[in-house]
């Protein structure tokens, strides 16, 4: 056990105030919109910064780290400053779009306004894909933080599973949204004190505030450059692509920060904060790492780097604090798309499989049950993340190659412009998006930046291609009256 008494102390005193904030917040849900939207009252500083850390992960100091380790700043540019851009240029567009949604149709989940836009049997492969989707994107965050608590413990993966899972389990389930919201505060918080903490340790280590100008030249080969193969213009282009639509709301528990502001106003305030901090904050965090090769030479396991250099530069009781700040980003990201994938599974899915279940949608007891029993299933996907590529693979691979089949259609839609694109393009789209990344997994493509951007693509291709192909056959009313209620504001 390599980690102190106080450290412990400091862990504890974290995860108590999760329950607390827990146990207030489940005071506050009253019905289902509250669980899921918090009644569409949510400010713009506290959606700002919970959209910005629900980007974060325990993953950003394992497999993000081990790319900082080998790769350098390349991952600044890729990863950070491509969602940055596309959050502040698109914050007078999707934003505002995801509140008129709430507000002219009265959703709770991203997907609800699907099967008035094209139809039922569109909105269940969307509603049925997503989900699983994230079980692979959540497991993979259990899993990274096992591996961070490995590094200090010694303790076995599976128990850092079930250790993060079930801490998550408990204070999402009873306290809904406002729960995610408020722990993101304190954990937005928690995160900034380490990452200070952390910056100031490292500077010391290597001589000064001056070397942080020039500690890039001491760097291996191609660490201090913008792009270091694979991680090539291509590939930030590719990722640039796929962030757009994923922090617009592709990433269903990114749009539900939109949905659950109280006007058009405070979304857009809400998306020009997350933004600003997504361009800001990572070069901060990230220092530390990007020195790693310096004060941790010729690691085995880059995925250690950050864990190793913690132990290494803090004193008892800091780094309790740090680790405290990994359980943060990570129980921040997970629960976020529990409560949104709940409100999925409770609004769009089991209504359809039971007409009892329908008429209980707003049921508080419907919507704790299925945020309790996702959860467990995405720790059984962490239990199993090997099989999946690990980590890295399950994140970058996985996720990054299957969000914009299925954000294609979503965001898309609410646009006039694509108005033929009907039921046939959004399903089409995201069958051969899904084909392309099966294609993609079983042959060798020797581009990365290929091999990510293939299947979204082929998706956007097929989406607009069978739109064209549909421009001269009429638009139900149904569908230009939503397009047309989302043209002005009210």
């Amino acid at each position: 056990m390599q980690l102190s008494t106080p450290d412990f102390i400091v862990i504890s005193l974290f995860f108590v105030l999760m329950l607390v904030i827990g146990l207030w917040s489940m005071a506050r849900n009253k019905t289902a919109e509250d669980y899921f939207v918090a009644s569409g009252q949510l400010p713009w500083w506290l959606s700002g910064i919970s959209h910005h850390v629900s980007g974060y992960s325990g993953a950003v100091f394992v497999a993000y780290a081990s790319l900082a380790y080998t790769h350098g700043f390349s991952i600044y540019v890729w990863w950070a400053f491509t969602i940055g851009i596309t959050v502040l240029l698109s914050a007078r567009l999707f934003p505002v779009l995801w509140v008129r949604l709430r507000k002219r149709l009265q959703i709770q989940s991203p997907l609800e306004y699907l099967t008035v836009r094209y139809n039922l049997l569109t909105q269940q492969i969307m509603a049925w894909s997503g989900v699983l989707l994230k079980l692979f994107d959540v497991g993979a965050k259990w899993t990274a933080i096992a591996v961070l608590l490995n590094v200090f413990t010694g303790l076995p993966l599976i128990y850092g599973i079930l250790i993060s899972g079930g801490v998550s389990l408990i204070y999402v389930t009873f306290g809904g949204l406002w729960a995610v919201i408020i722990t993101d505060f304190a954990q937005f918080i928690v995160q900034i004190l380490a990452g200070l903490i952390m910056l100031v340790m490292v500077v010391r280590h290597l001589g000064g505030w001056n070397e942080i100008l020039t500690f890039w030249n001491d760097l291996p080969e191609g660490n201090s450059q913008p792009f270091n193969s694979p991680y090539t213009v291509g590939f930030a282009l590719a990722f640039l692509c796929i962030n757009f639509l994923s922090y617009n709301g592709g990433t269903w528990n990114l749009a539900t920060r939109y949905i659950s502001s109280p006007d058009e106003t405070q979304a857009k305030r809400a998306a020009y904060l997350s933004g600003s901090l997504y361009l800001i904050w990572p070069l901060i965090l990230f220092l530390p790492m990007w020195a790693a090769p310096l004060i941790l030479p010729a690691l085995e396991d880059p995925s250690q780097s950050y864990g190793l250099l913690t132990l290494k530069l803090l004193p008892a009781g800091l780094v309790g604090l740090v680790v405290a700040s990994l359980f943060a980003n990570t129980m921040t990201m997970t629960s976020s798309d529990i409560n949104t994938i709940s409100a999925v599974l409770t609004r769009d899915i089991l209504p359809v499989l039971s007409k009892r279940l329908k008429e209980k949608r707003a049921s508080l007891v419907v919507a704790r049950a299925t945020t309790f029993i996702f959860t467990l299933m995405t720790l059984v996907v962490a239990s199993q993340n090997e099989r999946f590529g690990g980590v890295f693979g399950l994140i970058v691979t996985w996720f990054g190659a299957l969000v914009g089949p299925i954000a294609v259609p979503m965001l898309l839609g609410m646009l006039p412009v694509f108005r033929h694109c009907g039921p046939s393009a959004a399903i089409g789209s995201i069958a051969a998006g899904f084909v392309t990344f099966i294609v993609t997994k079983n042959i060798e493509i020797a581009s990365l930046a290929l091999a990510v951007a293939l299947p979204l693509i082929v998706s956007l291709s097929v989406f607009i291609g069978l739109g064209l192909l549909n421009r001269n056959r009429p638009i139900s009313d149904a569908v230009s009256g939503l397009l047309k209620s989302l043209e002005h504001e009210g």
